[in-house]
């Protein structure tokens, strides 16, 4: 490892760091979040696993049979996407796992041990677990670690097995990962005799850090670590491993290793490049490592990077990623709109990447961008019915995007449900003396307090209503800090706790209030968080969207259907000046508050066949209607749009 990577680090001690709360010990008894999460558990979750099997992803762990046709051919490439089905469903079993704890279901129980059975039945003497490559290249493992996801997908059955054994208590997955582990431990590292590798598609890193927590065994970090530090070191380990192969490294199909954010040590990238989701893994990794390392260079790494993406190469839904060729980044501040890529695995990622973010540094900025994630880019990618989605999510249609119950490469659906099953982690984090709120929306929560547990209850209508109401029961007084997020998009907040208005001018740090008191039993915290409808304007650079206005309330970004206007959104002209009205529509798939008001449709009617003139289009008034983004693509086919013509 080169000097300018090279960093002394030490365990952070507890004192600093923020624990997000156990994800079961939150229960959204009411409000948004209650429908999507019920809905995820009783919907997705099973119908996922039906996908799993129709779809020949299972019939991959039949280890006793010859392996059969390939339900995922050989693109041109050279690549099937039946390189890492191991993936999929170690998501699944992640996104599954996560409803079992508070919610035990002995079918999804049973379906997971079924996975898990073939797992260990199929794993090899060394430890070594890829069904693709004991199935059908067992001379080939480890040997294409730029292309062929072995560590990703080994990555995604770890994440499971700690889920598993979290919800469970059981330890086959669990140990079965572990023993995998173990190999890539003997196999990978500086030492002599190890192959100085790293796998291009990040996610090993980040699911060693979940194992560590658990296990406290200090060679799980150090792995993690090596991966994290060892990435873009030079002359490249892909150069070498190409050239053994008999491969000329110049040949790579994407011809620059930052497409996987290996052209640098990672502590010298400033820029985000690459394959969207990669660089989301990576940088949660990263994020992970600073925490428990307490890595000063990491986390400075870290807010370079956030920093760039959010104020050069971030959509206004949280999506990333503009371009379908490398599923990625191009340039800064390069933002297309119909040709979006924006893909729901990337922004389900930047949530996790945020959250961990803030667990070191409290920050606003951070937890403002989990929460326009997880209402608009993320949620986007998953219908309202829970077994229909989107892969890329872009910002405008003319009617070409619909959704799809299953795809090709299917690794944005179990994403999405591991996103929402494991949504109460999101909520609140604590440390000694100070419990963090998040996100806001109806939930009651048993939270840590020293050596008791305190009880918060949430009762508000967020994100439709910014009136929010904490509830705080203990069994005895107690001192300590609770600290309220104030979204930066809410300019006139306020505070008060049982009647008195808390100044928060005094106390509110990087997008936090303080209250430091000393608390009782039913004490009531009131937070009102005013909605004005926002108009957004992008930054110049940001071509396409010159001389357009998107519409956001809250957290909340909106965009306009043909279904509830009659024409093509592309032809409306927003005057400034309009008004728009604020409506609860229960009847809006679920309940959903919309936009009304005036707008002005181009008319085409006198254009007979002429397609240019001298003279602009007439405009006409006609009723003007939005919806929240998230929900765009559940009703009839049509056009639709977020950033809007302004007049």
């Amino acid at each position: 490892m080169s000097s300018s990577t090279r960093n002394q680090s030490n365990p952070a001690p507890e004192t600093l760091r923020y624990v997000p709360v156990d994800h079961s010990r939150v229960t959204f008894d009411g409000g948004f979040w209650k429908s999507w999460t019920q809905t995820v558990r009783d919907v997705t979750i099973p119908t996922q696993h039906k996908r799993l099997e129709e779809e020949g992803f299972l019939e991959v762990l039949d280890f006793d049979k010859p392996a059969g046709p390939l339900a995922r051919p050989i693109q041109p490439s050279g690549l099937s996407m039946q390189h890492f089905f191991d993936s999929d469903f170690g998501k699944w079993i992640e996104a599954a796992s996560y409803t079992l704890k508070a919610h035990p279901n002995p079918d999804i129980e049973s379906k997971i041990d079924a996975i898990v059975e073939k797992l260990e039945h199929g794993q090899m003497a060394d430890g070594y677990l890829n069904s693709w490559f004991i199935r059908r290249e067992p001379g080939k493992r480890w040997t294409n670690l730029r292309d062929l996801h072995e560590m990703y997908s080994m990555g995604h059955l770890l994440e499971g097995a700690v889920a598993y054994f979290e919800a469970t208590g059981k330890r086959r997955f669990l140990d079965v990962m572990i023993r995998a582990v173990d190999h890539i431990i003997d196999t990978f590292g500086r030492e002599p005799g190890k192959l100085r590798g790293y796998d291009a598609h990040e996610e090993i890193e980040l699911a060693l850090v979940k194992l560590y927590r658990i296990t406290r065994d200090p060679r799980h970090l150090a792995l993690a670590t090596y991966f994290v530090d060892e990435r873009g070191q030079m002359p490249s380990y892909y150069d070498e491993e190409a050239i053994k192969r008999g491969e000329r490294p110049e040949d790579y199909v994407y011809k620059t290793y930052a497409y996987s954010q290996a052209h640098m040590p990672v502590r010298e990238q400033e820029q985000v490049v690459g394959h969207a989701v990669r660089a989301m893994y990576l940088f949660s990794a990263m994020a992970d490592l600073a925490y428990e390392n307490n890595d000063t260079s990491l986390k400075a790494a870290c807010d370079k990077l956030f920093d760039n993406l959010t104020s050069r190469q971030l959509y206004v839904t949280g999506g990333l990623g503009p371009s379908a060729s490398n599923e990625g980044f191009t340039r800064e501040f390069d933002l297309p709109n119909e040709t979006a890529y924006a893909e729901t695995c990337a922004a389900v990622a930047l949530g996790f990447w945020s959250h961990r973010m803030a667990q070191t540094d409290l920050d606003g900025k951070f937890t403002d961008k989990l929460e326009t994630v997880l209402f608009n880019g993320a949620l986007s990618g998953i219908a309202r019915d829970g077994e229909h989605y989107f892969y890329e999510n872009v910002l405008e249609s003319h009617g070409q995007h619909r959704r799809w119950k299953w795809h090709y490469c299917p690794c944005c659906p179990t994403n999405i449900a591991r996103f929402v099953t494991s949504l109460g982690q999101y909520f609140y984090s604590a440390k000694p003396g100070e419990l963090a709120v998040h996100l806001y929306g109806a939930n009651v929560a048993e939270l840590p307090l020293g050596d008791r547990l305190l009880r918060l209850r949430q009762e508000t209508n967020y994100p439709w209503d910014g009136d929010i109401r904490l509830q705080v029961s203990i069994d005895q007084p107690s001192r300590f800090i609770l600290r309220l997020r104030i979204p930066a998009w809410c300019r006139e907040a306020s505070v008060s706790v049982n009647g008195e208005v808390i100044a928060l001018d005094a106390c509110t740090v990087k997008g936090y209030a303080a209250l430091d008191r000393e608390w009782r039993n039913d004490d009531e915290v009131r937070i009102a968080l005013p909605m004005p409808v926002d108009r957004l304007y992008a930054h110049p650079a940001v071509s396409e969207d010159g001389g357009r206005v998107a519409l956001q309330r809250g957290p909340v970004v909106y965009c306009v259907e043909e279904t509830d206007i009659g024409c093509e959104p592309q032809r409306l002209r927003l005057p400034a000046s309009t008004e728009l009205a604020v409506r609860y529509d229960s009847a809006l798939l679920g309940g959903a508050a919309v936009l009304e008001g005036t707008a002005f449709e181009a008319g085409t009617a006198d254009w007979a066949n002429a397609l240019y003139r001298t003279s602009p289009p007439a405009l006409k008034a006609r009723p003007f209607r939005a919806i929240p983004y998230h929900l765009w693509a559940n009703r009839d086919a049509g056009a639709m749009a977020i950033w809007l013509q302004e007049a």
